[in-house]
């Protein structure tokens, strides 16, 4: 499963600033709205606080993948965020988060919303990549990294 599938370059910011896990979640509702058509940035909004309600989607290591089922939308999509300053996230390790994938699928998609979020983890469990990230110049360099690695 290739990332650019559900990721354009309208839809990677590098160097977000944002004060809260909630404000990071707002900006990433934003985003994945671009992607979707109909749905709003406050239904997308709903879907991701809705999904951090059951465990916080913080990965560890600075990396988050907010993520939610929905009805409306026709295909899943995804938008990538590197935060300027890095915000708590609840995170099981404890760490702040300055990178965040977010992916929202179609209500039913449940196999390829699982097929997603292995891809996604994979990608930013490898401390090379997440390095890499970080270090983008900006948002075009960004996308280009995910490009050069899905």
């Amino acid at each position: 499963m290739k990332l650019t599938e559900i990721l354009n370059p309208t839809r990677v910011v590098a160097g977000t600033t944002v004060t809260s896990k909630k404000r990071a979640l707002e900006e990433m509702s934003k985003l994945l709205a671009k992607g979707s058509g109909t749905v709003t940035e406050g239904e997308i909004f709903t879907a991701l606080t809705a999904r951090e309600k059951l465990g916080s989607t913080g990965l560890g290591h600075g990396v988050a993948i907010p993520h939610g089922r929905m009805s409306g939308i026709e295909g899943s999509i995804g938008a990538l965020i590197r935060l300027k300053h890095p915000v708590d996230y609840d995170a099981h390790d404890g760490n702040t988060v300055d990178l965040m994938f977010g992916l929202v699928v179609p209500q039913q998609a449940t196999e390829t919303h699982l097929k997603h979020l292995a891809a996604i983890a994979e990608l930013f469990s490898d401390d090379a990549f997440c390095k890499q990230a970080r270090a983008a110049a900006d948002d075009a360099a960004l996308f280009a990294l995910i490009t050069s690695r899905t």
